[in-house]
């Protein structure tokens, strides 16, 4: 597991977007970044997840957050340009993105793969992820310290049998991180990327149905990482991809 104590505050004062914060590890980084200071925008596609994340980070006490219901699948670059003109008028600038939501899509051999499968995997993984991050770029810049995150998977760096437009997307999502942050060098914003390895949530489960879920961390048990690359300590890291165990 990765090794870091996040100060209490470490993210006070700062204004950090996460995608798919509805469920799993989107809705434990998102209760762990308020619970650090943050005022969190809470995106994803079911309002009733986005709810419950809501009303457990106003009840500890923490920074109010913004729900935000959005489906990536057939979200326009002008729905999130319309996102960003929002966040601008309400806060004025973005200090952090985690890219989070991600979807399996069917673990099965390439030829019997149908295109529209590998499409609607490719579509929210990587096409969406590379909307709402163009889209938030010019807040970002208007952070003296911003960070990305992005969302990637061992797959994502070896490809393995049975991954099919998983493990592709996840190539794509490092190719991504990896132009950005050469892109950013010498900016305020930093890029990078982690996988979050084995973690009891429903994705977990689903592609390993049969393995004991309480034989696998928790979403909660990871945040070290997830804390470290979005605060200040990791200024001037960028380009690397992690492991958050």
């Amino acid at each position: 597991m990765f090794n870091y104590t996040a100060p209490a505050d470490l993210l006070k004062g700062r204004t950090i977007l996460v995608t798919g914060a509805g469920r799993g590890i989107g809705a434990e980084a998102a209760r762990t970044y308020a619970a650090h200071g943050a005022t969190v925008l809470l995106l994803g596609k079911t309002e009733k997840h986005l709810n419950t994340v809501y009303d457990e980070i106003v009840a500890a006490g923490h920074p109010e957050p913004v729900i935000i219901p959005l489906d990536m699948e057939v979200a326009s670059m002008q729905a999130y340009e319309e996102l960003g003109a929002m966040i601008e008028e309400e806060f004025g600038y973005l200090d952090g993105l985690l890219n989070n939501a991600s979807i399996l899509g069917p673990r099965t051999l390439l030829d019997q793969l149908a295109s529209e499968q590998f499409v609607k995997v490719m579509q929210i993984n990587v096409n969406a992820t590379f909307m709402i991050t163009s889209a938030m770029l010019p807040l970002l810049r208007l952070s003296k310290d911003a960070s990305v995150i992005f969302t990637s998977s061992s797959v994502g760096r070896k490809g393995r049998a049975y991954w099919g437009s998983y493990a592709v997307s996840k190539f794509a999502t490092e190719g991504l991180m990896q132009v950005m942050a050469d892109e950013m060098e010498g900016t305020s914003i930093r890029a990078n990327s982690i996988n979050p390895g084995g973690t009891r949530t429903d994705m977990r489960a689903h592609a390993y149905p049969g393995e004991d879920p309480l034989t696998r961390p928790t979403p909660a048990d990871i945040m070290p990482l997830y804390l470290y690359l979005m605060g200040p300590d990791s200024k001037g890291v960028t380009g690397q991809a992690m492991d958050a165990q």
